[in-house]
């Protein structure tokens, strides 16, 4: 089945905002941990995680961690989903930079611009391009 939504607590869109607004004009990143229930994931927590890339304008995330939060996140019974990273020129849409990654692993972008407007949509990759997915932040914890 093909996902379609992304179900985030306002409270993690929050953090996420907050952490792109102090990498400006790097770029944040990290993980989401959550769980998938038919064609939604379920975002439960993220996890920041230090960008490794020596460019002001992409992003890595560090292996080691990602490992680490991919245990952590089976030992609670979910698992890691989708990352999450700014784009600081104001455009929420994969970029170049980009690169396509594993099937129904969701990309969440957080585009920010100079004046510090923000916004965020959801994308999962196929073999050839992206595809943008609903993004549902809700008032109610996970």
């Amino acid at each position: 089945m093909t996902l379609t939504t992304l179900v985030m607590p306002d409270a993690l869109g929050a953090r996420i905002s907050t952490e792109a607004r102090a990498a400006f004009p790097r770029e944040c990143c990290g993980l989401i941990e959550g769980v998938r229930t038919g064609d939604a994931i379920h975002a439960v927590a993220i996890h920041p995680v230090h960008n490794v890339s020596p460019h002001a304008d992409s992003f890595e995330i560090d292996p080691a961690a990602h490992l680490r939060f991919r245990r952590i996140a089976r030992e609670a019974g979910r698992a890691i989903v989708g990352c999450y990273h700014s784009h600081p020129n104001g455009r929420p849409s994969p970029s170049p930079r980009d690169l396509a990654g594993e099937a129904d692993f969701v990309w969440l972008i957080a585009a920010l611009d100079a004046h510090g407007a923000q916004s965020l949509a959801a994308f999962v990759p196929d073999t050839s391009r992206w595809h943008r997915i609903a993004l549902e932040i809700s008032a109610r914890a996970a």
